[in-house]
């Protein structure tokens, strides 16, 4: 049986993935210091959902599977002795890497954020590879990256799946190839802490022949996978908050509440989407199709489809009633672009995406009408800044003019 290791399995995205891979037959372990959990706390924000603790989950899955997932209650980021005390052990075929400060609006919020996303972010990323490579593993690394890193000031162009091929004069008319990753173009401290990684991975596939696939995720919407719909107790997060919540979950539970959907300047911003269903599934296909070691990093885009804010809001309304509310971008971004993406790989590979026609729209819908009463109004709103001069407040819907 295969080791797997998940590096921040308690959240988001790693919890679902971690329980699909059990479903599938791997022997899996989660490392999490419970630091998403930290900062709910001290932020004053919740899951609408009520998520149980780490030995409640794993003993919620053993009895609806009769499978076993293993723990490790340490910071990558920082013990480092102990992550590779970990890896000797385990000797894993695969090291999937979540354990990152995920949120952008986070990561702006102020100068402890933004260091701390940093040091987390890099520090994780770089002991990750610097263990494996002391001890001379071969695992097949994973990373979730984001499609954040390209940024959103439409170019024009479809975004490929990581390598740019470029043509550069040289001496005496000629012209010399090659292919570089495609540019980035950060939004965020956050989103520049995953242009950072790709760096690192560049150099480490190069230098030490390291397997490495970075996924450039969409943004994720729903909760619910088919594993943890097994037992109460295995329920995924639902963050609605105005610094972790993704904009069609705050908007599905804003309008269970009876709050205007808050859509951030014109709306115009098209971004790139994916299920979370359809997260779990990217991320066993990536396991089981590894790259080879030929100093190259696999760069596939993790998204499904694009849409406006604009196109969400109205989509969210119409099926809930709830009215829209333009209120200024806390965001420094571009306030309409287009958003081209090419996500061939994984379609190849097999992936049929869900869309948001296909009823879990509904499905989410229901469960944040089904915990309504958890949300904490006051954490609504998004008053993270990008800039000081910015200050979040209701706007005249430009539509409406």
């Amino acid at each position: 049986m295969e080791n797997i290791l998940i590096i921040g399995g308690d959240g988001f995205c790693g919890w679902p993935t971690a329980l699909h891979l059990s479903q599938k037959g791997y022997a899996v372990t989660i490392v999490d210091n419970f630091s998403r959990r930290q900062i709910d706390e001290s932020l004053g924000a919740n899951s609408l959902t009520p998520i149980k603790s780490m030995n409640e989950r794993l003993a919620a899955w053993k009895e609806a599977t009769g499978k076993d997932i293993a723990f490790e209650n340490f910071n990558v980021a920082a013990e480092y002795q102990r992550l590779e005390e970990l890896l000797a052990e385990l000797k894993p075929s695969t090291i999937i890497h979540f354990g990152e400060q995920r949120a952008a609006p986070y990561s702006m919020k102020g100068i402890s954020q933004k260091r701390y996303t940093v040091s987390n972010n890099i520090g994780a990323t770089h002991n990750v590879l610097a263990a494996v490579t002391q001890l001379k593993l071969e695992p097949h690394i994973i990373h979730l990256g984001t499609m954040g890193v390209y940024g959103y000031d439409d170019d024009g162009m479809e975004i490929p799946e990581g390598y740019l091929k470029v043509y550069v004069p040289g001496d005496d008319n000629q012209i010399f190839q090659r292919d570089i990753l495609y540019p980035t173009n950060p939004g965020s401290v956050y989103h520049m802490t995953k242009s950072m990684d790709q760096l690192l991975f560049q150099f480490y596939a190069k230098n030490d022949r390291l397997r490495i696939t970075d996924l450039h995720q969409g943004i994720v919407w729903g909760t619910q996978t088919e594993e943890t719909r097994l037992d109460e107790r295995l329920i995924n997060r639902f963050d609605y908050d105005g610094d972790y919540g993704t904009v069609l979950n705050r908007f599905l539970m804003q309008a269970a509440v009876g709050h205007p959907l808050t859509v951030h300047g014109t709306g115009g911003q098209t971004r790139a989407f994916i299920h979370i269903q359809d997260t779990v599934k990217c991320l066993a296909l990536a396991v089981a199709n590894p790259p080879e070691k030929d100093g190259q990093v696999k760069i596939l885009n993790q998204m499904t489809e694009t849409h406006t804010v604009r196109y969400l809001a109205e989509i969210v309304a119409k099926v809930s009633g709830a009215e829209i509310a333009n209120v200024d971008n806390p965001r420094n971004e571009a306030a309409e672009n287009d958003l081209r993406v090419s996500n061939k790989t994984f379609i190849t590979l097999g992936l049929n995406p869900i869309t948001l026609e296909e009823g879990l729209l509904e499905e989410t819908q229901d469960i944040a009408m089904r915990f309504a009463d958890r949300c904490r109004m006051h954490m609504i709103p998004c008053v993270s800044t990008w800039t000081e001069n910015q200050r979040p407040g209701v706007v005249q819907d430009p539509q409406a003019a």
